[in-house]
């Protein structure tokens, strides 16, 4: 079993930075094709300027169909097949209590987090990975586990992403495996306001003592990908230096002591 991706072609949307564009880095950096979508083709290019290998940036918004569709029918153009979907476009409008949301921002972000990677995943699947296989991974995080002041929407669709995840698995089962990574509080532009005013006291609190980098997330979603996890299918891996386990500063006091 290898971690090596050669000849082999990855499709990883809201690619333009953070989690997405490290992805799209260690595809490329295990031997994959990439391609990087984002909502314009400025940044496409950018973030697939980044990208050391076979990397093609393509502007799609994740949420519309002729978009993901045009995109599918390129990438099988250029590269003649799809054998990895990385569903990672995401967003968050709807910061704030579930009470204070308008139907607008509960339509967007249930749009590009929950109807994103059903779209991708079946336009992968009708024109691929139905009959060549193929793997998905969708980013969902930890708050699809737990609970959090303001997060209510956004962790709603990341919950619900988890149970597509296992739902897709077994209804694509066993030519397409389908898994999710839960990310804790990673060092994004998109994640600012939950570490970049009190990055060191949340460090305290985590386990591993850090807050995580795009690349923690990158190299299990390479792992999940690859023939090393042929076996594994319908799993949420948990990615998040132990911040679901709760605050760790009281155990190292107590141990030290």
């Amino acid at each position: 079993m290898t971690t090596d991706l050669s000849g082999r072609t990855a499709i990883i949307t809201g690619a333009s930075r953070g989690i997405g564009l490290a992805i799209a880095q260690r595809l490329a950096g295990a031997g994959a094709n990439v391609v990087l979508t984002a909502r314009t083709q400025e940044a496409a290019d950018a973030a697939a300027a980044q990208v050391d290998g076979t990397a093609l940036g393509v502007a799609a918004h994740v949420a519309e169909d002729d978009a993901a569709q045009r995109c599918i029918e390129a990438v099988l153009d250029r590269f003649g097949g799809i054998d990895m979907l990385v569903n990672n476009a995401g967003t968050n409008p709807a910061f704030g209590r579930l009470i204070d949301q308008d139907h607008g921002r509960f339509a967007k972000i249930f749009d590009v987090n929950l109807w994103g990677p059903l779209l991708w995943t079946s336009c992968a699947v009708k024109a691929w990975m139905g009959e060549h296989g193929g793997a998905v991974v969708n980013t969902a995080s930890i708050g699809g586990m737990s609970f959090a002041p303001h997060m209510g929407l956004y962790n709603a669709t990341k919950a619900a992403l988890i149970h597509v995840t296992k739902q897709l698995a077994l209804e694509l089962s066993p030519g397409v495996r389908v898994n999710a990574v839960c990310p804790g509080v990673v060092r994004t532009k998109m994640a600012e306001v939950l570490w970049k005013e009190h990055e060191q006291a949340l460090s305290v609190t985590t386990p591993l003592g850090r807050i995580g980098e795009p690349v923690d997330v990158a190299e299990a979603v390479k792992f999940l990908v690859s023939d090393a996890a042929s076996w594994i299918t319908g799993q949420t891996l948990v990615i998040d230096g132990g911040q679901i386990l709760g605050d760790a500063s009281g155990f190292r006091v107590s141990l030290d002591g």
